[in-house]
């Protein structure tokens, strides 16, 4: 079978095999529905488009979508059908973003849309009084960081720009045309969560650290001039804190002596080096740890 023209080709040399692969994965995938069990009156995924998404733990809905049709390619209309399985009437975990959780149900579903009743259970949850400063990084690790983050949970995250800052980068598509809440709800979703955090991009590590609320715990993380690791820093619960990570190229001596002055304690994250995205999901987790939050 060939996977892009959708033909088989039967001939000498190896036909046997592509026809005896073709009707072994004819019958793995058939086995995946119950026998007996009709298939759903829904149009496949188009050639081009991505399949089903992975499953997420909550399924979130913009306010104004309740009993809206939305489009058979949206993605949560096609996870509800083909990864969920729901059918008209069945409940599945679902919220609206920065409001309640509770259960959705499929009221209808048409050739070209589908349409979800919501009822709200239980209130969202204030976020951890955490906030993450983040020297602006290429877009891919950026994607990294809104998803992780807003999965670990944080109130604000700022991307801010730093002496080494690639200036390109705030350009980016992942910024102009908005993708970048698309990584905040996929982060929702997966903690069960409905709250996405604040964030911003582009602005100057000075202008964020200048606007910050006072009072509160304040941490810059540094591979060359902490004298200590983050999990000895004496945090308070109930405290707000400040996580400041720099970028793939770290701090400059500017940067440091800017965050010292604005009251940030240096710490690291032991001998090895990490990659952003990775240095930012260690120290989040490290903090809510020390702040009793997991």
């Amino acid at each position: 079978m060939d996977a892009n023209s959708g033909s088989a080709e039967f001939g000498a040399g190896g036909g046997n095999r592509t026809l005896e692969a073709s009707l072994e994965n004819w019958s793995f995938t058939t086995k995946l529905r119950p026998r007996g069990a009709a298939r759903r009156a829904f149009p496949a995924t188009p050639l081009g488009q991505a399949r089903s998404p992975a499953r997420v733990n909550l399924v979130l809905f913009e306010a104004g979508e309740i009993g809206r049709p939305l489009p058979s390619s949206d993605r949560r209309v096609r996870h509800v059908l083909d990864v969920l399985r729901r059918g008209a009437g069945e409940p599945f975990d679902a919220g609206v973003i920065n409001g309640h959780r509770g259960r959705a149900r499929l009221t209808a579903v048409a050739a070209e849309s589908a349409t979800f009743a919501f009822e709200p259970i239980h209130s969202a949850d204030a976020p951890a009084a955490i906030t993450l400063l983040a020297g602006l990084p290429r877009p891919q690790t950026a994607r990294d960081i809104l998803r992780d983050a807003t999965t670990l949970g944080v109130a604000a995250l700022h991307f801010v720009v730093t002496e080494k800052t690639e200036p390109g980068y705030a350009r980016s598509t992942l910024w102009t045309s908005g993708e970048w809440r698309r990584h905040l709800i996929a982060g929702a979703e997966q903690a069960f969560d409905t709250v996405l955090p604040e964030v911003t991009w582009g602005r100057a590590l000075a202008d964020v650290v200048a606007a910050l609320g006072a009072g509160g715990d304040r941490i810059a993380l540094d591979n060359y001039e902490s004298p200590a690791a983050l999990g000895t820093a004496l945090l308070t619960p109930g405290r707000p804190v400040v996580l400041a990570v720099g970028g793939e190229r770290g701090w400059s001596a500017a940067d440091r002596t800017a965050l010292r002055a604005a009251g940030f304690a240096f710490h690291h994250l032991g001998r090895r080096v990490l990659r952003a995205e990775s240095a930012a999901v260690a120290a989040l987790a490290i903090t809510r740890a020390r702040l009793g939050l997991m």
